[in-house]
Parts: C-alpha cells; structure tokens; sequence
C-alpha cells in the first residue's frame, strides 16, 4: 500500500495501450466502446476496486488491468504506464482535478491523446489549447438535449451548418428524409432493432466497373453498350415500373418494403428540419401565468378573504367619492392619499362655517375613512412582499412554483444532467419547476439564477411533487445518479397524474426494457449510453458533432477530415457504406466549400482535405479507424 492507496500495476509491461480514469457509469461505458468497438488494450484507474462499477469493469474481456489508487497522482499514472500509452480519458472527478491531471500526463508523455470531462466547457475550451493534442467534453451537455426533447415528446437534433438533423419514426417519415436509420424497431423488444443495416441490393459490381471504364461506362466490341447491373443508376421516368411508394432522392438507399408477415415494422429515419423546433407559448398564456404567479404571496385563503374584501370595499368608497364630486382626477387624488394615511381630515369650525375641504358632505368623510382603513390593511402585506422580492436574493435561496405554473416540466435531481436540462428548456421557453434534496447540490445556483423554481427538502416524493405542481405539469424528467430513485418518481408521478409524460435516466439496459413495456407515454435515456461513444470517438480523434436517440440505441453524427496519410484517402462513399453501420449523408470536397447533401457519387474517391458527414452506429465509426486502414493497404 502506498501514501496514495492500493497500487496494483499491470502484471507484464504494456504499451500502445489506452488509459480510462474513472470507475463510474460513464467509464464502464467507455470502457465498454474501446474493447468491443475499437478492439485496443485499456487499463483503468478506479479509485476503489469495490464501488461504483469498478467490479463489473474488472470482469470486462478486454480490460488489460485494473489498477486502483485514491486520486491521478504522478505515482498513478507511472503504475498505468502513461509513458506508453497512446491515449488517456479523465471521466471523473471535479474539473480542477481533471485538468492537474491532464496537464500532468501531458508532462509524461507530450504525445498522448488526451480526452477529459469538464462541466464548464468555456473554461474546457481554453485548457485545450494548454495541450498539444486534447479534447474537452461533457458528458451531460452531450445527453442534455436528448432528455429534453423527450419531455417535450418530439426527437433531439443535432445542427450542421444551419441544418437540424433528427430522427422521425413511422407515419412521420418523409420523403425527403436523409436515409433509413432502423428497422425492425418493436417497442417490446428492442433487442430486435436494427441500426444502419447493410444496403439492400448490393451495387458493388456496378461500382467496380464504374470506377474501372470511367464516365464513358464499359463499351463492347460493336459499339454495342451492355445492359445495365441491376443495382445501376434509375432509369428515365417514362420507362420506370409504377411503385407503391414515393422515390427517395438521389443518393438514398430505397426504404425499405413491408416487413414479413409477423416482423416488426416499424422504422427511423434521418431527416432535416431547416430550422430549430421551438416550444410555441403565446404572449398570452405567458402574461397569464405572470398575472397568477403573483397570488404566490398569499397563500392563505383567509389573507386573500381579507385581501379581496379590502379591495372591494376600496373600490366601493372610491365610487361614492366619484358620484358626490363628480370630477374623476380630484377623486382619484384624494382616494390614493387616503389609501397612504395623508389625507387631510376637515376641522369641526370648518365644517360649521362650510369651508370644509370636503364637498360630499357625510357620505365623502365615511368613504375616506373605509378607504384610509383599509390602506392600513394594504401597508404591511405591500412592505411583505416587496422585502421577500428583494430578500429572497440576497439570502441565496430559490423561490417556489407559484399558483401561475402551468405546462411545466418538473426536473428531478439538480446534478450535471439535470442542471443542463432545466437550462436548455427554460431556453426553449418551457416553464420548469426543478427538485432537489441536496441543499447543496451544484446545480442550485445555476436555476436560481435563471428565476427557475425549486422545491427542496426530503419529503415523500409524493408531497414533494405535489408541491411541484404535478396535477399542473406536461412532464417529469428524473435524471438523479440512482435508477431506483429515479423510477420510484417516475411512479409517483404516474399514480399522481396519469396523463403526465415521464422521462427516466436509468443505466440497466433490462431495467429500461421493463420500464418501456410497463408504461406508455414514458421514454428512457442513459447519460453514459449517449455520451461514452462521444468519448470514445475523441479519444481516437474523431470529431463527434452529436448524438441521436433511437429508443435505447445511439446514432452519431460525425465529421470527419480526409488528411494526408490518412486511411481514408482513396476511399469512395461505397466502401464505406456497404459494410454496414455508416452512411454518408454530406461531402465538403477540398476545392468547395459548400456541403453538399446526399452527394450522389458513389464512385468519388476521397482526397486530402476532403470532409465528409457521417451518420453512424457505435462499430460503424470504430471501423472508419480500422478497416479504413485495411482499405488502403
């Protein structure tokens, strides 16, 4: 045992090896992406070989060590071989650990690839330009999105030069979708999906022989063209057989028929929304939450009763006032000094040598006085409000949902991952309503900022919610570190509004499936599932725009630069489709410098300086970093 903590070194000497710091969900993923995606040796660094997933990591096949030490030390990263690695991934720990740390391996070996978790992802971008070759991520600005459009029941997007890609399913498949992303989904078992399967009706000859004769096309002897390959160019509209459904564009795979009889059917597709879908509120319905969200303040039925007779009763005096003076400034001049307690009262000789101020007589002096009576009830709760308003900030404590919170989605647990997610939506203009139990949690601040709503304490989730104004609310997402947690609220919610909409972080593949089969309208989503292939994908040096949800299942969107001795040059848009697991849905070539979608070609072979955008399973974009290789050798 060392000053640090238990060190167990790799049993034989290890090199070209990749480094997962962290024993949490996030690193079980990761750890999970590089063995059986990308097929490399990892060592991982967990503080304690028995929490968290540090066990389950250990069993992994693949795994070349485990190694366990408190905290990445100089003497931690000396036991994993940093010297030697080609790759290092910070995924726990505060984001000044994370730094030290990468700043420390850098040190050790300046070459490394360095990937790290920060949650402030300004202050990730400057520490990258601290290393040579790093990247800075995080984790729940990556899965943020795709909890928030699943309370808002509508798919997350990802934006590429000003276009929105995201995934439509079924009857709301277009046709000027992008490309089928899936079939065979069934929501009872999703085992069954199929994720960018192989292109049906293989045009591997008709390439072969376009890339071999050239745009003239083969010539026979004669002068006598051949027939076309089956999988040729579509022939001339005249000439086309009639088909059931409409023709996809150019450079689209066809969709795919009905399934067989006692298949699934369903399927996705990537499509492009020119603009991003916002949450449409009118001026109206936010005036009117405004005007009832100030009734906040009493929240005593017997105030209000006061309140409202108090009122009444001014109204009333201020009408008499008006019938006996007939002059509508005067009445308005005197009602508000009375309300203030600064009237001036007539004097018993004025009265009696008819100079009084007063021209109504009796019935002028007794509406001043109900009004100068009731100004007194008005006084205090005025001076309550005003001192709660400007108090409540300087105590650093957020404000409950008012009697005005309508239509809101109501965010449990203020972690990283709910932080985000009550931001983005409170961006989007959706009124959120937030729970916590940690009165310390990070995330406070932040949504107290924002003037977002917060119930805290540690209540039954029933009183909590109720609180929240659940009977009130469109959805709930419950995103804490724990699944039971997070599935005890979902049920609460459910038993407390049947037709709320219920969004749920959970990390066990099982659990989800049982969770989707037992309740409609609910959607599950894991963190480390949508952000580990990001990870991963950067610490190989690929570029992650983002990631699309398909159900439980993940498509990335990559873009990916051709640079000189890359295995990518010499490739064509066939050799990396056709084995399945990547489309290509837009090429930049080096001369242009405009995208160009569903670029038709398939015969153009990449050339430095070339970018291309693709859409991709997990293994798909882990073989554009092996077989592409294979390809050029």
């Amino acid at each position: 045992m060392t000053s640090e903590g238990w060190g167990t070194p790799p049993v034989e000497p290890i090199s070209q090896h990749y480094i997962v710091c962290g024993g949490n969900a996030l690193a079980h993923r990761l750890v999970l992406e590089l063995v059986e995606h990308y097929e490399v040796p990892v060592v991982v660094l967990v503080a304690d070989r028995t929490r968290d997933h540090a066990p389950q990591i250990e069993q992994l096949s693949g795994v070349a060590a485990v190694v366990e030490y408190t905290s990445v030390t100089e003497e931690a990263l000396r036991a994993v071989s940093i010297g030697t690695a080609r790759g290092l991934a910070l995924v726990e720990g505060s984001d000044q650990e994370n730094i030290h740390a990468a700043l420390s391996a850098q040190n050790h070996n300046p070459d490394i690839r360095i990937v790290f978790r920060m949650f402030n992802q300004r202050l990730g971008e400057n520490i990258e330009r601290l290393l040579r070759n790093g990247a800075a991520l995080s984790g729940s600005a990556t899965a943020a999105p795709a909890f928030a459009s699943a309370a808002l029941g509508r798919p997350n997007s990802v934006e590429i030069e000003g276009r929105y890609l995201h995934i439509a399913f079924d009857d709301d498949i277009t046709s000027d979708r992008i490309c089928v992303v899936a079939d065979q989904i069934d929501r009872q078992d999703l085992g069954r999906i199929r994720l960018l399967p192989e292109q049906q009706g293989d045009s591997a000859e008709f390439v072969r022989l376009a890339a071999e004769f050239g745009d003239q096309g083969p010539i026979r002897p004669g002068g006598v063209r051949p027939e076309p390959a089956p999988s040729a160019e579509p022939t001339p509209a005249a000439d086309r057989e009639p088909s059931a459904g409409p023709t996809p564009p150019a450079g689209e795979e066809p969709s795919p028929g009905p399934a067989p009889e006692g298949e699934p059917g369903g399927r996705a597709a990537l499509q492009v929304l020119r603009i991003e879908p916002r949450e449409p509120i009118d001026w109206m319905r936010r005036l009117r939450w405004r005007l009832l969200d100030t009734m906040r303040f009493f929240t005593s039925a017997r105030m209000r009763l006061v309140l409202l007779t108090a009122l009444a009763a001014v109204l009333l005096a201020f009408g008499v006032l008006w019938y006996l003076n007939r002059n509508f400034g005067w009445t308005v001049y005197i009602a508000l000094l009375d309300l203030a307690g600064a009237a001036q009262p007539d004097q018993l000789s004025d009265v009696a040598a008819g100079t009084g101020a007063g021209t109504g007589g009796f019935w002028q002096r007794v509406a001043q006085v109900v009004i100068t009576i009731c100004g007194i009830t008005f006084a205090p709760v005025a001076t309550a409000i005003a001192v709660e308003v400007l108090g409540s900030g300087r105590r650093g404590q957020p404000r409950n949902p008012g009697a005005g919170t309508r239509d809101h989605v109501i965010v449990v647990g203020l972690g990283n991952v709910g932080t985000r997610v009550a931001t983005q939506l409170h961006t989007m203009g959706v009124p959120v309503v937030c729970m916590e139990r940690d009165p310390q949690a990070r995330g406070i601040a932040a949504v107290r900022a924002l003037g977002i709503p917060v119930v805290m304490g540690d209540g039954p989730f029933e009183q909590q919610l109720r609180r929240a104004r659940l009977k009130h609310s469109r959805a709930l997402v419950a995103v804490s570190g724990d699944d039971a947690t997070n599935l005890e609220a979902a049920l609460e919610a459910r038993h407390g509004n049947p037709e709320v909409r219920v969004v749920v972080r959970l990390f066990e593949d099982d659990f989800a499936s049982h969770f989707y089969k037992t309740l409609d309208n609910a959607a599950s989503r894991s963190v480390s599932y949508l952000a580990a292939p990001a990870f991963a994908a950067a610490l190989m040096g690929r570029e992650v725009r983002g990631t699309l949800s398909v159900l439980r299942h993940v498509l990335l969107i990559a873009e990916l630069t051709v640079e000189d001795g890359s295995g990518l040059i010499g490739l064509n848009r066939h050799d990396l489709e056709d084995p399945g697991g990547v489309r290509v849905i837009a090429v930049r070539f080096a001369h242009g410098g405009q995208l160009q979608w569903n670029f038709p070609d398939r015969t153009r072979r990449l050339a430095p300086g070339d970018q291309i955008v693709v859409a991709a399973t997990r293994s798909g974009l882990a073989r554009l970093n092996t077989v592409a290789v294979e390809e050029q050798g």
